[in-house]
């Protein structure tokens, strides 16, 4: 499941993932939120939670999210992603020279720093 987190800017996408990530989260949740946030910011940040719980990702799932950052890459300012997976985190890191503004991996413990710096700057 993902669900959007509250109490961020505009052009702050913040989402938290738990249990199985679907397709069907893609496509009624994170999908629908990057389009209306590119309708009134040119640049985004995205803040994204990836707990422990996390069962699993579809494959559909997995395809959207590459999809999503790559169609709009040049508009990603920034992303964070917090998570202690460390094939997640490994992922993360192997695709990270395609966002321009850079991607930092944080552990879950260090929820506060990520935060703090997706907001850097804004």
């Amino acid at each position: 499941m993902i669900e959007i987190l509250k109490n961020f800017p505009s052009s702050v996408l913040a989402f938290d993932c738990t249990g199985e990530v679907t397709k069907s989260d893609y496509e009624t949740v994170l999908i629908p939120a990057v389009q209306k946030a590119l309708k009134s910011n040119d640049k985004l940040r995205l803040y994204y939670r990836i707990g422990t719980d996390v069962s699993g990702f579809q494959a559909g799932a997995v395809w959207d999210d590459f999809k999503v950052g790559v169609e709009h890459l040049s508009r990603w300012m920034r992303a964070a992603v917090v998570t202690d997976s460390d094939s997640i985190r490994f992922g993360v890191t192997a695709f990270s020279f395609m966002i321009p503004g850079g991607v930092k991996v944080f552990p879950l413990d260090a929820e506060v720093k990520a935060r703090a710096w997706i907001l850097e700057d804004l």
